[in-house]
């Protein structure tokens, strides 16, 4: 998994690394049970401070993405999550909004947007479904 942060984003660090884990799970790109790195190297490779990872670890083990098991490392959990549905929503929602900022600094107009949200939700279809594919062999 490639990690990538922007020091000049704005966003802390931690949560540019624990979005970007949050990303690959929804992807299919990290599976379920799969290993993240370890702390010491990924801070090594990004070039921050181990507390930084540690902490964007303890953020996603906080939300129920990931599970630590001591002298193993971290892991990405079954998607089970500890939160109930109006917690996710509200989760959700201010991520929608955060876009929805973005979006309007950047001059998009709210018929693109949409239409750029439903592109991504079809996106990310396609990778669950190839990813599934893959667990099971290719089979349909």
């Amino acid at each position: 998994m490639l990690f990538q942060v922007n020091f000049k984003s704005g966003k802390p660090v931690y949560l540019q690394i624990a979005d970007q884990i949050r990303h690959a799970a929804a992807s299919g790109a990290l599976r379920e049970g799969e290993s993240l790195p370890s702390i010491r190297p990924l801070a090594e490779e990004l070039r921050i401070n181990r507390n930084t990872v540690a902490k964007a670890y303890a953020e996603l083990e906080s939300q129920g993405v990931i599970e630590t098991v001591p002298g193993k490392g971290c892991f990405l959990k079954t998607v089970n999550s500890p939160f109930t549905k109006p917690a996710r929503q509200k989760l959700l929602v201010q991520e929608i909004d955060q876009a929805i900022v973005a979006a309007h600094h950047l001059q998009i107009e709210d018929a693109d947007f949409l239409g750029l949200v439903k592109d991504r939700l079809k996106h990310f279809a396609r990778k669950v479904e190839s990813a599934e594919a893959g667990k099971h062999g290719g089979e349909p």
